[in-house]
């Protein structure tokens, strides 16, 4: 195996992409220019750098341009480092940001060795991953429709009376509104049916996810999820689509740090600070978690649905999935006990909650067919 005596920083955008090397044993660092985000470009440039027969390792950004470049250059047996821009080294004095200084800070952090990578999941998974968000955007938007509905007819003196929004009681009192004004009522009309919609199409995006979990090979994976209590079809999809294959993380703290679950420290001598939660890594499974671990405020029980979710299971994983809920249900009651606020609790609970995931997705085991390093 040749060794790698050049370090290739590549900032990655749109349209253009800023190359620079640096080369194992020296201290330099030379930009070579900036070339066009095409596949074709990027092979032309590494062709020109390696035509001395010096081997590659080439490093960039994780960002909106995706993992195409990666996918690329590990195809062509080249080394590909997609790296985590939360964990880039900076100055704090440094306040001049080009192309040309990201790449070449890239570069030379990639030669240090001072770059963390983030893992890159398979096509299939991506896929999968990219179903789940869109229904994300799609409740997103649905959110700000009703709530623009209900600031319309809040506007007009318009106040239901029942006992929950959005509800078909609810729609039918909508209904029956009426205005003075045609303009008004047509307003009315079309936030109705902009809130319609969008019902329509998440239950839509829900099925599909519902299709392409079950042909998944991470069906097992789901499977095991869904006999943890506050997580359903949905909620292990999402799971196991932003995290695939826990078993990368040698222990359980490792993926609690990894979704930012843990608290921020700043400490000096004998002077111990800590703060809130990190909040790095992985919004999407950070915000779910917390959300699935407001069901632990409940007695431990296993309901009808719960248990049929858990007879679908090995009996290790239904073992690890009714002491999470002992454990969990418990530690809900000891803190809120304490005074704890509910949103500190439901975080507390969810930083744990993470931990009992990995469990289970060590005795699921590896899923290499749909994961790539």
């Amino acid at each position: 195996m040749k060794e790698f005596i050049k370090y290739v920083g590549l900032d990655v955008h749109k349209s253009t992409i800023a190359v620079a090397i640096a080369e194992a044993g020296t201290s330099e660092v030379r930009y070579f220019g900036e070339i066009k985000n095409s596949p074709e470009a990027i092979d032309k440039v590494l062709r020109q750098i390696s035509a001395s027969g010096a081997a590659l390792s080439v490093c960039y950004e994780a960002g909106p341009c995706g993992y195409e470049v990666y996918r690329q250059l590990t195809q062509q047996g080249v080394s590909c480092m997609v790296v985590a821009p939360s964990l880039i080294p900076r100055k704090s004095g440094d306040r001049v940001k080009t192309d040309r200084r990201d790449s070449q800070m890239l570069a030379r952090l990639h030669r240090a060795g001072e770059l963390t990578s983030v893992w890159v999941p398979g096509p299939e998974q991506e896929a999968l991953r990219d179903l789940t968000r869109a229904r994300s955007d799609f409740v997103a938007l649905q959110t700000q429709t009703r709530q623009r509905l209900s600031a319309f007819l809040l506007r007009h003196g318009k106040r239901f009376n029942g006992k929950c929004n959005w509800t078909q009681a609810h729609f039918r009192w909508i209904e029956t509104i009426k205005f003075g004004s045609a303009a008004q009522q047509i307003a009315l009309q079309e936030y109705v049916d902009a809130v319609l919609s969008l019902q329509r199409r998440i239950k839509a995006v829900e099925a599909q996810i519902d299709k392409a979990a079950r042909e998944s090979a991470l069906w097992p994976l789901i499977q095991n999820y869904m006999a943890m209590r506050g997580i359903s079809l949905i909620t292990s999809t999402i799971l196991a689509a932003e995290l695939g294959d826990l078993t990368r993380f040698a222990t359980a703290p490792q993926l609690m740090s990894y979704l930012g679950l843990v608290p921020s420290e700043h400490s000096s001598g004998s002077s111990k600070v800590r703060g809130g939660i990190t909040k790095t890594g992985n919004g999407h499974v950070r915000r779910i978690l917390i959300e699935a671990s407001w069901t632990y405020r409940h007695m431990a029980r296993k309901t009808n649905t719960l248990q049929r979710r858990a007879e679908q299971t090995p009996e290790v994983i239904q073992d690890i999935a009714w002491r999470a809920q002992k454990r969990l249900c418990a530690r809900y009651r000891t803190l809120n006990a304490r005074g704890k606020l509910k949103v500190q609790t439901c975080t507390a609970i969810a930083r744990e909650l993470a931990g009992f995931l990995w469990a289970i997705g060590q005795e699921t085991g590896p899923l290499h067919e749909v994961t790539h390093a």
